[in-house]
């Protein structure tokens, strides 16, 4: 190896120390964010969805269970959202929302990679302290971990599924983020967005739109049949509703990775309040 390549070897490896020692608070929140996520989402799958319990007893319409876990799913993305700690490291708990940013260029190469690295161990911890916490009620399959799986128009529908309304969500956040008089409520949209798509469109796809997520549910069902559905189609709809907006508005209309940005919390993207930003 040249001289050249060692020092360049060298200061990629100083960069990712870099980020690692600075932005870690963000990292831990993503991987803590979609954790959450997880453990709200497999608590309201039981309460809905196992035939035990006295909410499915009650309520035998499953459509109406899917508005009530679309409306508790939605206003935990909201919480999250507009927490404290959302509100600092930007609440992306998606690898296909920081995927997206990574390419709008909002986003440094190493805070994406442990962004993305984040959350998936974050997924994998939330499911795991649900099922402690819950046992084989969790497991039951009628719940089975909240695992997103096709539904029974199968998987290349689920596949376009996943992708439109993935590309529904990220045109939408890219939209009102960067609108000045409503970038406030860039985490109510995305929340009500969820509310609907659980609600309407879960029966087609299982209702993804996140690697990770879908992963934390897999690794404790052992149901990799279908993974490749939520680890394709998600990115793909994020990026090309990128796409589109760059084509649309271009580049100068995207102004941060946050989802909710105007608040009292340092910002590793772009700097405000005065962060430290760390060079990709």
């Amino acid at each position: 190896m040249d001289t050249m390549a060692v020092t360049q070897a060298n200061t990629e490896k100083l960069t990712m120390i870099k980020a690692l020692s600075q932005h870690w608070p963000e990292y831990l929140i993503e991987a803590s964010g979609l954790g959450l996520f997880m453990i709200s989402a497999c608590f309201f799958g039981f309460f809905l969805e196992h035939p035990d319990s006295p909410v499915h007893q009650t309520l035998p319409d499953p459509f109406l269970r899917r508005v009530l876990m679309g409306i508790a799913m939605g206003l935990t993305a909201v919480g999250i959202i507009y927490s404290p700690w959302g509100k600092q490291s930007g609440a992306h708990i998606n690898p296909s929302v920081t995927l997206t940013f990574f390419r709008l260029g909002k986003v440094k190469f190493w805070d994406a990679s442990f962004y993305i690295i984040a959350q998936f161990v974050g997924a994998v911890i939330g499911v795991l302290i649900a099922s402690t916490l819950m046992g084989q009620l969790i497991s039951h399959p009628a719940v089975n971990y909240v695992a997103t799986v096709p539904g029974m128009v199968g998987n290349g529908i689920a596949f376009i599924a996943e992708l439109i309304i993935s590309f529904i969500l990220m045109f939408v956040i890219l939209i009102v983020s960067n609108t000045n008089d409503i970038a406030r409520y860039t985490g109510l949209f995305a929340g009500v967005l969820v509310a609907v798509y659980i609600s309407l469109e879960a029966p087609i796809s299982g209702m993804s739109m996140n690697p990770a997520r879908s992963f934390g549910s897999a690794f404790h069902a052992q149901l990799w049949n279908f993974l490749w559905i939520y680890f394709t189609a998600p990115p793909i709809g994020m990026l090309l509703a990128a796409e589109v907006y760059l084509r649309t508005w271009g580049s100068n209309r995207v102004s941060c990775a946050k989802l909710h940005h105007q608040n009292d919390k340092r910002c590793i993207h772009c700097g405000y309040p005065g962060a430290v930003k760390t060079a990709s």
